[in-house]
């Protein structure tokens, strides 16, 4: 009871605010958005190093706030104030630059971290902000509130959904994939019916938005496919961050989240699910 009330508590302070914050600071290309972003990035990279350290791979945490935050920023310097688009190869090229070459002075009693360290640093630069990042190419586009708030709600009601048919009609079912033993196919199949029927709705209401472009295909298909592809991207950023987080034996990435533990545990789904909705509507309504 305890969980189901922090949840709520987070889910009536977080969706008015994101909505918000999408649709009334537009200016800049959603700079706000983009900030949001970056932030988001470098706190799930914190976390990230935080579990690397679990298995003793240390990075500063100060280091891995600012690798993380790489992309985001990069992109948000072209999209929101028109900076020459090789600025961001450029950023990570110096990012990664600096992870393989600054361990080359050490003492040599840490020259047998180096390894792990490049690995660790990597692997913030690249996870959540190279993900997350695709948020922010979607400010570019017209009508971009209206788009990333279908996209959210699309990521949202597939895990509420899964949540809720878990805990209903999940009893029998759960156990099928070791990473979340928790997880039931009652919910993994009411969370991408949730998807689907968003996808549907964003088709119905939203029809100068969703309209197809590239290929032939009945309305209503297309908005199926949106929900469908953007709700399994969801279900599999929500395990694979369970897979990192039973690796190291660990519960939550972190404990700042009311009822939903880190920065990571609540944006799992949304990172793997970006590039796969920027992707999709794409190639179908762009």
């Amino acid at each position: 009871m305890k969980e189901l009330i922090e949840r709520l508590i987070m889910f009536c302070v977080t969706v008015p605010l994101v909505i918000g914050i999408v649709v009334f600071l537009p200016q800049y290309h959603h700079l706000a958005v983009n900030i949001s972003v970056i932030a988001l990035s470098s706190l799930g990279a914190i976390e990230f190093a935080g579990l690397f350290k679990k298995i003793g791979i240390k990075i500063p945490l100060a280091e891995a706030a600012v690798l993380g935050i790489a992309v985001p920023f990069s992109m948000t310097l072209i999209v929101s104030f028109g900076v020459n688009s090789q600025v961001a190869p450029g950023i990570l090229i110096f990012s990664t630059s600096w992870i393989i070459v600054s361990r080359v002075f050490s003492r040599a009693e840490k020259l047998k971290d180096a390894f792990g360290y490049v690995t660790a640093g990597l692997s913030v630069i690249l996870y959540p902000g190279l993900f997350l990042s695709w948020i922010i190419q979607m400010t570019r586009w017209n009508d971009a509130d209206k788009i990333i708030i279908v996209f959210l709600l699309i990521v949202i009601a597939n895990d509420s959904a899964a949540w809720i048919f878990g805990m209903l009609f999940g009893k029998n079912n759960r156990g099928v994939i070791p990473a979340s033993p928790n997880k039931s196919i009652a919910g993994y199949v009411g969370g991408l019916l949730a998807s689907v029927l968003i996808g549907l709705i964003a088709i119905m209401f939203l029809p100068n938005i969703f309209t197809p472009m590239r290929i032939l295909l009945p309305r209503p298909t297309t908005g199926i496919l949106l929900g469908f592809f953007v709700g399994v991207a969801a279900s599999l950023g929500d395990l694979s961050e369970s897979v990192l987080k039973r690796s190291v034996n660990t519960k939550d990435s972190g404990n700042i989240i009311l009822g939903r533990g880190g920065v990571m545990d609540s944006i799992d789904s949304i990172a793997l699910a970006a590039p796969v909705f920027y992707a999709v509507y794409w190639f179908l309504f762009k």
